[in-house]
């Protein structure tokens, strides 16, 4: 066999009396290769009670454990990073794939590929740039946050609900809407461009708090130096910032704030301010207008020390109107979560009208819903039938009606008016014996009475 040949033989184990082995990485399910272990009497040793069988690996990582972070990453699918490695390209030779991660890991030789950056148009006209790491890194930081998330799960705000295990957006929107009705006045946040100004030196400073795996610690920092590349191949070095779409990064996220706002507001204020911070969207609750003014100053200041900019157009103070609060100021309203909070005139179970300061959908997230409507194939659909319809729109008004439900299904109602007239207009390009539009809706409000079952928000009241 020539020496050139990857499969070339190691020479040195062979003089030493043990088995010929060769450097290719095995299987995930198999046994590690390694040369026949040379046995010794304890005569021969220089110390008495030595271990024959020494530590091959720099880092203790179990192998069952990289399989479970791939089961987590294949359920949230996601698309693939700058390798063009897709989850079903990864699974062609998956047990493989897995042991060269699980080596790699396990020997402190794993370094994370570029981050590909995807540029998503945001509804203000600005661009929202997301980060997507490649399966196999996404596989690393997985494991990585399995065995860090519940020491960092124990010292979290409980008033914090972004991205954290049996917490939603809608415990972060049910405690907020109590919390308008007890106090008048709302600070609302928001961080300009928080995930890619985060400061890297005092993020390992808080994570080092809590983690003391050398190789935890070693394989965050090369993911926080991970370079960033766009799809035309150029590469970007930085110096802070967390990739947007990284598996680790919202975890990483969530312990910044933890130290820069949550426990700085809780501890060193001394205020009694009340809070919900889902990621970098934080409501702040203030019994004056005063008190709002003053905590504006102070969070500038605290964020401004750690690197951080308040967002000037989404950062307001807000006023909190009702038939209890009647004072007039020109800001009552903000949006959080997709919701709009604001006054509304609303009939009780007496029968009057009352003002009240509660939560709707947010004409954003209504209008969101509209243009993916409007994006569904319906003139593909003028050769299939309602069926086919309702396949495709089950899931995600089960999602709709479901997360904008929270405070009554009126509002989401409504707006999924829309997916009906829809619905008729498709109606009557199918159909010539309907000629009108309005005999489309005819038809299609005599199928909701007659098969309420039929679509997902024809069957809440």
């Amino acid at each position: 066999m020539e020496l050139n040949s990857p499969q070339r033989k190691s020479i040195d184990a062979g003089h030493r009396g043990g088995s010929f082995c060769s450097s290719v990485e095995t299987s995930v399910m198999e046994v590690e290769r390694r040369g026949r272990p040379v046995q010794l009497t304890d005569k021969d040793q220089p110390h008495v009670g030595r271990n024959l069988y020494p530590k091959t690996k720099s880092y203790v990582i179990s192998k069952q454990l990289v399989v479970s972070a791939y089961k987590r990453v294949k359920a949230n699918k996601g698309s693939a990073g700058i390798d063009g490695q897709s989850i079903k390209d990864f699974e062609a030779n998956l047990r493989d794939n897995l042991y060269k991660l699980w080596n790699r890991l396990s020997s402190g030789s794993y370094q994370p590929q570029a981050v590909l950056r995807v540029d998503i148009p945001k509804s203000d006209g600005g661009i929202r740039s997301l980060g997507i790491p490649t399966v196999t890194d996404r596989i690393a930081q997985m494991v990585v946050k399995l065995q860090v998330e519940p020491e960092l799960e124990r010292h979290f705000h409980p008033n914090s609900y972004g991205y954290r295990p049996n917490k939603s957006a809608h415990d972060a929107l049910s405690l907020a809407q109590k919390r308008c009705h007890k106090r008048a006045w709302v600070l609302d946040m928001d961080i300009k461009g928080f995930f890619d100004m985060i400061d890297h030196d005092l993020l390992m400073r808080c994570v080092r708090r809590h983690v003391n795996e050398s190789w935890q610690l070693l394989y965050i920092e090369r993911w926080l130096k991970s370079p960033i590349a766009n799809k035309s191949g150029e590469i970007e070095q930085r110096d802070r910032g967390t990739p947007q779409g990284g598996v680790i990064s919202p975890l990483l996220a969530n312990l910044f704030l933890h130290y820069v706002f949550d426990t700085w507001v809780e501890d060193k204020l001394h205020s009694g301010i009340q809070f919900e911070r889902y990621a970098d969207d934080i409501v702040c609750h203030c019994i004056s207008e005063n008190q709002a003014n003053w905590l504006k100053q102070k969070v500038e200041e605290r964020f401004t020390a750690c690197g951080l900019t308040l967002h000037p157009k989404k950062t307001k103070i807000v006023y909190c109107k009702s038939q209890y609060q009647r004072a007039d100021y020109a800001i009552t309203s903000f949006d959080f979560l997709s919701y709009t909070f604001r006054p509304y005139w609303t009939k009780t179970k007496t029968g009057r009208y009352g003002l009240y300061f509660y939560a709707k959908i947010s004409n954003k997230a209504a209008q969101r819903i509209r243009d993916e409507i409007n994006s569904w194939p319906w003139r593909y659909w003028c050769q299939k039938e309602m069926i086919d319809i309702r396949k495709h729109s089950r899931s995600k008004l089960k999602c709709w009606m479901n997360y904008f439900g929270l405070f009554g299904y009126s509002g989401i109602r409504n707006i999924l008016f829309h997916l009906d007239r829809r619905i008729s207009r498709w109606a009557k390009m199918k159909y010539k014996t309907i000629r009108t539009i309005s005999h489309a809706a005819y038809r299609i409000n005599r199928a909701r009475v007659n098969n309420p079952d039929w679509f997902f928000h024809w069957s809440r009241v």
